[in-house]
């Protein structure tokens, strides 16, 4: 049995992550995004909006599979997305998006993947919620909030009814 034990309204922590990252980069030139392929592309086009980038030239959405260190415990599947920036990897300021930063391993897999394209000046990891779990040492430079996850439970995005996303704790009991 699944039962829900904690809900998170992502766009109140899109708004707590978004003055961290404004602040944090208010400086920064020859900035870029880059998404994992997943259901939080809102993330990265808001936040790429956000800091007034052109969406054509300075995000990207990476499919990471083939860089993944657990590669042989994930099984394959056939809409794998190529990889192509629209930008020069070299002396560029890279703003990886994660939504949940749990194990560090696609964290790791889109360093990988960018280093496949150049020489970032600087890469800076933003996450919605880190969930303080690793199995690699990653971190992230802007968090909208760390949760704690106890065994049996995980973290899911799910529509809301307001048509929005929330995350939801479950727990399988």
């Amino acid at each position: 049995m699944t039962t829900i034990t904690q809900k998170f309204d992502t766009e109140a922590l899109y708004q707590v992550l978004e003055a961290k990252v404004k602040d944090g980069l208010a400086q920064a030139d020859n900035v870029a995004v880059i998404d994992i392929y997943s259901d939080g592309a809102w993330l990265a086009e808001s936040l790429v909006a956000v800091l007034q980038l052109n969406p054509d030239e300075r995000l990207e959405f990476i499919d990471v599979m083939f860089h993944r260190d657990d590669l042989s415990e994930k099984s394959l599947h056939s809409n794998i997305k190529p990889t192509q920036i629209p930008f020069d990897g070299n002396d560029v300021m890279i703003l990886p998006i994660d939504n949940v930063l749990y194990t560090g391993r696609p964290t790791r897999a889109v360093i990988n993947e960018l280093f496949d394209y150049g020489h970032p000046v600087k890469i800076m990891l933003a996450a919605l919620i880190d969930c303080r779990e690793r199995d690699l040492p990653v971190a992230a430079d802007f968090v909208a909030q760390a949760v704690t996850l106890q065994s049996g439970q995980s973290l899911q995005l799910q529509g809301a009814d307001d048509g929005g996303l929330n995350l939801i704790v479950q727990s399988n009991a």
